[in-house]
């Protein structure tokens, strides 16, 4: 087994990695018949959904408890998904889990490495799932080394949010080609002197997450096809960051990065000082409520290739947790993620419906109805993949996210600071 994270919780993982390979068929094999067993049973799902997302929560719950009366779900809030993965690795080393929680989607493959989380390939394969119905992107993310350890269950994926109000006036649309950009951006920005007061764009630099997707659009990769070489500082790959900068310096584009950059570039965006700003699609909602301009949506500009990448939380089931409370948990997670609650999920949460079954029902058709802005992503739907999985990414992907720290606040060059921090990367990856 691979390490997990470095700092304090190494610990934790030496006795999960020891303990976490009890239940799981590693086979492929269809799980046994479950027998119609009503005996009472009570599962812990520990989570990190937020204060808004609670009355979704609630409601599928409920919902679930008229399908399966015998099972109580016992929701326990952990914090962030920093916080509930420090949580799980403690109950792993304890030996006291629960059946069911939530797992950042690049968190699983740490997690799926070392044997906490329980293959759901067997309990797909005995009940039928469809998992085709699902994105092939979104159950991608939920899978390590060709093993289903999760299903998506919120899931968001980076989008460009645009003042539709202010690009009908100027007359332009939103890019659909990195080639676009710069004249769109040379319409839109406006400058007094040598100062720009109006931002065509802005990318958010404080997570890799908005700039992965920048990379592979660009031809480019974060590792080597075989996962053991830093490829970031290869010339496809450094080709998002030399635009950025080009960009940056023409005055085109606006780059958050540091404390407080999320809040400031909405800020400028409602005050019409940026026009369209990169965003995850879970606050699309928050920005038809908040805005005082029509809001517009769009798929992210590409170059060699135009995808977006998968963020937010899928659900799993400990491997660790009893047998009877795995076959509960199972049939939570199934629930959850069903086509029948997916639409009514969404609107509850703000994240995107999973299921393709869903979306084209009259329910769904209803959604787009109300939301069109969510068009631009499911008329992407495939295009929406998983994050670089690996174990270390959480770790490694530090060290580019610091390099674009230095270019945005120092404008420091493109070159050596990625090839620094190929360097630093490739010092961790020889720990795998």
């Amino acid at each position: 087994m691979k390490k997990l994270w470095k700092p304090a919780l190494a610990g934790a993982l030496a006795v999960s990695v020891v303990s976490g390979c009890g239940g799981g068929s590693s086979d492929g094999e269809a799980a046994p018949p479950a027998p119609e067993d009503k005996t009472p049973v009570t599962i812990q799902y520990w989570h990190s959904h937020a204060d808004a997302q609670l009355a979704g929560l609630d409601y599928m719950i409920k919902e679930f408890n008229k399908k399966y009366p015998w099972i109580t779900v016992e929701p326990v809030f952990q914090g962030a998904y920093t916080d509930l993965q420090k949580k799980l690795l403690a109950a792993q080393a304890a030996k006291e889990v629960p059946a069911v929680a939530n797992v950042e989607v690049s968190a699983l493959p740490n997690f799926a490495d070392s044997g906490v989380f329980m293959d759901l390939g067997p309990y797909i394969k005995r009940d039928k799932v469809d998992t085709n119905d699902f994105s092939k992107g979104m159950l991608k993310a939920y899978a390590y080394n060709d093993k289903q350890y999760g299903l998506p269950l919120i899931v968001s994926t980076s989008v460009f949010v645009y003042n539709k109000t202010m690009f009908d006036k100027e007359g332009v649309k939103p890019p659909q080609t990195w080639a676009e950009i710069d004249e769109f951006a040379k319409k839109l920005t406006q400058k007094n002197g040598n100062e720009t007061t109006r931002y065509a764009l802005s990318v958010p630099g404080w997570d890799t997450w908005y700039y992965d997707p920048w990379v592979v659009n660009g031809g480019g990769s974060i590792l080597s096809a075989d996962k053991k070489t830093a490829t970031i500082d290869q010339p496809d790959s450094m080709k998002f960051m030399k635009k950025f900068k080009e960009w940056k310096d023409a005055g085109y584009m606006h780059i958050g990065y540091g404390k407080g950059a999320s809040d400031v570039m909405r800020q400028m965006f409602y005050d019409g000082k940026i026009g369209m700003i990169q965003h995850t699609s879970a606050l699309i909602k928050m920005y038809l409520e908040n805005a005082k301009f029509e809001i517009g949506v769009s798929f992210l500009p590409g170059d060699k290739t135009r995808t977006s990448q998968i963020g937010g939380a899928g659900i799993a089931v400990m491997d660790l947790a009893p047998q009877n409370q795995k076959e509960a948990a199972w049939k939570f997670i199934e629930f959850m993620t069903s086509t029948e609650h997916n639409v009514k999920w969404a609107e509850y949460t703000g994240y995107l419906p999973t299921r393709k079954s869903a979306i084209d029902s009259e329910e769904g058709k209803t959604y787009f109805g109300k939301y069109p802005q969510y068009k631009a992503v499911f008329d992407n739907f495939d295009n929406v993949q998983p994050r670089e999985q690996h174990p270390g990414y959480p770790e490694f992907s530090a060290f580019y996210k610091e390099a674009l720290g230095k270019i945005v606040l120092e404008n420091g060059e493109v070159e050596p600071l990625f090839k620094e921090a190929a360097k630093k990367m490739n010092d961790v990856l020889k720990d795998y």
